[in-house]
């Protein structure tokens, strides 16, 4: 078979995906943009199921901008500590909670700007709250992604913001929400970071030559020559 094209592999990667994932869960969780903002901002260098175990002691204690504005970064830190970065996580929470009541009534803005103006809040967390809070097209790159994407060959890998660029180039916009979600599940279970076999991958095996090239050129070279 030849050289695939960027559309025939992006439209196999999308069967594969759809077959494995139809409907995928947000990881996070929470009950309304609120606390999905908060979650995602959580979810800084940290595991969704890390910040999973810290959110509900979080959340009994102020579950909304009103209340948490309130709640002392002291005390806000101490519940945060587990999920690492705790002094800057407790105060861009206390303090954009603090903005949402000032500027927009205490409702989280169905907006990137207002959202990437909120402490704490860059762009991949706004897109996420965006994308699956207010249903507006976007592609949230985080580190599953950003690698598949240079796996699969679908971006260099140089920046998220290329691979953002590049992805939302290769497939079409009402697949962006759906799509995010479901990379991040498909490289957690299926296309781990290392002791990966891409020739096995339900992915990879058709979408990552140049892995593929890579290793059979080890195993080559590690063939015993003959007597």
């Amino acid at each position: 078979m030849g050289r695939m094209t960027r559309a025939e592999k992006a439209e196999r990667i999308v069967e594969v995906l759809e077959a494995l994932y139809p409907a995928p869960p947000i990881p996070l969780d929470h009950t309304d943009p609120y606390t999905l903002l908060v979650a995602v901002l959580l979810s800084a260098q940290c595991t969704d199921v890390r910040v999973n175990q810290v959110t509900p002691a979080l959340f009994a204690r102020a579950r909304d901008p009103f209340a948490m504005a309130r709640v002392p970064v002291a005390d806000v830190q101490a519940i945060v500590r587990p999920c690492g970065l705790a002094p800057q996580k407790a105060k861009a929470i206390v303090e954009l909670s603090r903005l949402l009541v000032e500027r927009h009534g205490g409702q989280v803005p169905a907006d990137f700007a207002a959202l990437e103006a909120l402490p704490g809040v860059g762009h991949k967390t706004a897109s996420v709250v965006m994308a699956q809070s207010f249903g507006v097209p976007a592609f949230p790159v985080d580190t599953h992604i950003h690698r598949l994407a240079e796996r699969w060959g679908l971006s260099d890998g140089s920046s998220v913001v290329r691979t953002e660029r590049d992805l939302k180039r290769t497939f079409a916009q009402e697949r962006w929400n759906w799509l995010h979600l479901a990379i991040i599940y498909f490289g957690r279970e299926h296309c781990p970071a290392r002791g990966h076999d891409p020739a096995v991958c339900p992915i990879c095996s058709f979408a990552a030559p140049a892995k593929l090239a890579k290793l059979a050129k080890r195993a080559k070279l590690k063939k015993p020559a003959r007597p």
